[in-house]
């Protein structure tokens, strides 16, 4: 049996420019734009682009956003595009998780 990869110290991109565009090694959790990261995103302003979430398949990794604006979002490799998502969360603080293999939204208050 095969044990999950040790947790790293989450990554911080504090630049409005940070992309970050491959780090599936990373268990931690990654902060920033247009990111794939092995465990969860959280974006602290407007998530606009791709994030794609526990690429190292991490299925309870989740995504958090003040504003969604996302062209596609992902989790553990189940993807979802902008027009699949409600459009009511268009704009909105959403949390994103995985549930039987489907993403799910809610706004966050």
């Amino acid at each position: 049996m095969t044990s999950a990869p040790e947790a790293t110290e989450p990554m911080t991109v504090t630049s409005p420019s940070g992309k970050i565009t491959d780090c599936p090694e990373r268990t931690g959790s990654l902060m920033t734009i247009d990111c794939i990261a092995g465990g969860s995103v959280h974006i602290y302003g407007t998530l606009r682009g791709r994030a794609m979430a526990g690429s190292i398949g991490n299925a309870s990794a989740r995504i958090f956003c003040r504003k969604l604006e996302a062209e596609l979002v992902a989790i553990d490799g189940i993807y979802k595009m902008a027009e699949d998502m409600a459009p009511n969360l268009r704009g909105q603080a959403v949390q994103l998780w995985l549930e039987d293999d489907a993403i799910m939204a809610e706004k966050l208050i």
